[in-house]
């Protein structure tokens, strides 16, 4: 019965430790992509330099985030959706646009 619990719970912490992962892996390319459309709209910078601030981005994400758990990463997100959407009304409300 040892052995078969033992399993039963690697496996569940081995696939939480995955689908963390996979969560903030997601989280940090979307915060590269968004960054490098950024910087691709104000400075006009090729391909590579595009892939190199998505990549540096979600590695940057990755380290920042090692200690966090999925309640810290959800609530990351969340204030990242905020302030997007902050920036979205500042600039359909910004006077003389």
């Amino acid at each position: 019965m040892s052995l078969i619990d033992n399993v039963q719970e690697k496996i569940k912490t081995g696939s939480s430790s995955l689908g963390l992962l996979i969560f903030k892996s997601l989280t940090g390319l979307f915060l590269g992509v968004t960054l490098a459309i950024i910087g691709h709209e104000l400075s006009g910078y090729g391909t590579i330099s595009y892939w190199f601030v998505v990549a540096v981005t979600t590695a940057v994400f990755m380290k920042i985030s090692k200690p966090w758990s999925v309640t810290s990463v959800v609530i990351f997100n969340l204030v990242c959706f905020l302030v997007g959407l902050v920036l979205r009304m500042y600039i359909l409300i910004a006077p003389g646009a």
